[in-house]
């Protein structure tokens, strides 16, 4: 496993995934009261998402390093097999029992895609 692709991954979701929530700012505050009130401090924030990043980026670059992922397309399939198979399912579950509103689902969902494709690219090729 390579420690530095880890590292990588885990800044370059950070920095996806807090565009991404960025541009689609007023949205959520619309979907969500907790869009729409008081954050957290960006320091508290930030710490937070790099930890849960490089925690998701540690977990795919064991899995990819186990199953041998060392080309694109494997690396594809594996980040939207762990997709299906994780926030999806999860995200159509709060929809369905907690009645999350699908569009907020679905930016979570979109995030969550975005992420996994770059971490297991980052992680999943030879460096």
């Amino acid at each position: 496993m390579n420690a530095l692709a880890v590292a990588g991954a885990a800044v370059a979701a950070f920095v996806l995934s807090g565009g991404y929530y960025g541009a689609l700012a007023a949205r959520l505050a619309r979907l969500s009261p907790a869009y729409a009130g008081q954050r957290r401090s960006a320091a508290a924030t930030a710490a937070v998402e790099l930890v849960r990043n490089a925690v998701l980026a540690l977990v795919v670059a064991g899995l990819a390093d186990g199953l041998g992922v060392t080309a694109p397309g494997p690396a594809l399939l594996l980040a939207l097999a762990l997709w299906a198979a994780f926030p999806a399912v999860l995200l159509a579950g709060s929809v369905f029992h907690e009645r999350v509103p699908v569009a907020l689902a679905a930016i979570h969902a979109g995030d969550w895609l975005l992420k996994l494709l770059v971490v297991t690219l980052v992680v999943g090729l030879p460096g």
